[in-house]
């Protein structure tokens, strides 16, 4: 595995992360309007079922079609992205497979499955099937979307949280040791709830702009104002819920992973009592953070990152050199290795797992005495204790263990000032559809429109931290991207990252182009109403 590693292409591991990350920005476009749509047509769908007011029925089928558009073009990139950990990272694929490619597995047989049998009874059953069965549809469709959600973030968060697992070093795999340990992570948990409330956010907002909308051309007012009431509560619950669970994120971060949050925070120098720093100016540059180079203009609010941390205001919070340093007492009473402590055990379970592979060829067809099979467990042994942190037999460097500061500061900062800017919107606008008549208000209206891009923003700047505040880790601990990749040429995946670009900015604006004239063209009535 070593040997083969150092003949990797150099580009090849850039031009991967590069069409990776291109696939998943462009799916994540699609995926939390699926969710948050969901929700909204739901609940529109539940009011007409307790009425049979047949507005209700007209306003669900209008929801329904934008929400029908948005879900035909997500599949597409989803697909890709999973095609993707086969020919760009088969080392990974090889290395993890048993264990990543379980909850894949089942979100492709259970949850696609529910959602395509139940987005057609959506959608061509309204003559067909009775009401209530009509609006279990409905709610099914979203809840197999969510469902889909889970299972690809339980796969995401055991990246970046490997548990359940042991290593077999006959077959050089990580393979499952429980499921339910996979499944059930705290990690997994909170991540999902944390990006599942984010997206019935954009959902809101959504709603919300489309409302907005009618409201400033004078039409569809009765549609547009009753929506709106919907999507502005769905959308203050979400915000506050994603505050919540924020939070805990937040706090399994400084668990998990010490150096993603000191990054976020741009803190080189930890202690106890450390404030959260709510404004500072970075450099774009990687700063010098080994002389603990100050951000400028730094304003933070005392002791709120040791309470988000730790839970207490007083609490130890590691910074960048600390984590380099080790010493540390970590949340799990342990003390942490130094980087050169944890490259020394890496190099080890390489060096080991080498020679347990030597010897088990060399005694293939032989009967082994008991002093090698002694020898065997031995070496066996060791690389089970060193396994945690095998990805560090890889790194030269502690430049390389740092993710990029000022991208995750930065991408943290406008994702937390948007979702307070969200929450402020929401009970405004809902001051205003219940207190007064919303459609005088322009600048509130133009606000809802404005607001839809940056919420996309926000969602998309709160991915940049999950996955570039992991960095260098494709396995948190256990295996560099580096390590990860194909043996391929990297002409090949530049040649398709181009082919890729061109195809999902198509999607893209062909769905941009039928969501517009499906909104310009508006609901269409019943007879009766």
């Amino acid at each position: 595995m070593n040997e083969l590693l150092l003949n990797i292409d150099s580009g090849m591991v850039d031009w991967a992360r590069a069409q990776f990350a291109l696939t998943a920005i462009y799916h994540w476009l699609f995926v939390p309007l699926t969710l948050g749509l969901a929700v909204v047509m739901g609940i529109v769908e539940t009011c007409y079922y307790r009425t049979r007011n047949v507005f209700w029925k007209d306003a669900a089928h209008f929801w329904q079609k934008l929400f029908g558009i948005n879900f035909a073009m997500g599949i597409a990139t989803g697909l890709i992205l999973e095609f993707e950990f086969g020919t760009n990272w088969s080392n990974y694929s090889w290395f993890v497979g048993d264990i990543f490619g379980a909850p894949l597995a089942i979100e492709g047989i259970i949850a696609f499955f529910m959602e395509s049998t139940f987005v057609a009874v959506m959608f061509f059953g309204w003559k067909k099937v009775s009401a209530g069965m009509h609006l279990a549809s409905t709610w099914l469709t979203g809840l197999g979307a969510t469902i889909s959600a889970w299972w690809i973030l339980v796969a995401n968060s055991w990246m970046q949280y490997p548990v359940g697992c042991e290593f077999n070093p006959d077959t050089m795999r990580n393979e499952m040791v429980s499921f339910s340990d996979v499944a059930l992570s705290p990690y997994a948990i909170d991540k999902f709830l944390h990006t599942v409330t984010s997206s019935w956010i954009i959902g809101a907002i959504f709603t919300v702009a489309v409302c907005s909308y009618y409201l400033l051309r004078n039409r569809e007012r009765k549609l547009a104002v009753e929506s709106m009431k919907i999507g502005s509560i769905v959308g203050l619950v979400a915000s506050l819920l994603a505050l919540y669970t924020g939070d805990n994120s937040a706090y399994m971060v400084a668990k998990t992973q010490p150096m993603k949050l000191a990054a976020m925070e741009a803190l080189y120098e930890g202690g106890t009592s450390q404030g959260l720093t709510a404004f500072a100016v970075l450099p774009f540059s990687q700063p010098d953070y080994a002389n603990n180079e100050k951000p400028a203009m730094k304003v933070e609010i005392p002791g709120m990152l040791s309470l988000l941390a730790t839970r207490t205001t007083d609490g130890y919070v590691p910074g960048v050199n600390d984590i380099i340093r080790g010493g540390y007492t970590m949340p799990n009473g342990e003390v942490a290795l130094s980087l050169d402590e944890k490259i020394k055990r890496g190099k080890e379970a390489i060096t080991t797992l080498g020679e347990y592979r030597q010897m088990k060829e060399s005694l293939k067809g032989k009967q082994a005495t008991p002093e090698q099979e002694a020898l065997l467990k031995a070496k066996s042994d060791l690389i089970k204790t060193n396994m945690p942190y095998f990805g560090y037999g890889y790194i030269k460097s502690a430049d390389q263990i740092v993710p990029s500061i000022p991208l995750n500061f930065y991408a943290f900062r406008i994702m937390v000032g948007l979702g307070t800017l969200f929450i402020l919107f929401f009970i405004i606008n809902l001051f205003f559809l219940y207190r007064k008549d919303i459609s005088t208000q322009r600048w509130l209206l133009m606000l809802g429109i404005i607001l839809l891009p940056l919420s996309y923003i926000a969602s998309e700047s709160g991915w940049l931290v999950a996955e570039f505040g992991r960095q260098p880790w494709a396995i948190q601990d256990m295996m560099p991207t580096w390590v990860a990749v194909s043996k391929l040429n990297s002409g090949s995946v530049m040649l398709t990252f181009f082919i890729f670009l061109a195809l999902f900015t198509t999607l893209l604006a062909v769905e941009l182009s039928i969501l517009a004239k499906q909104i310009k063209k508006g609901p269409e009535y019943s007879v009766q109403s």
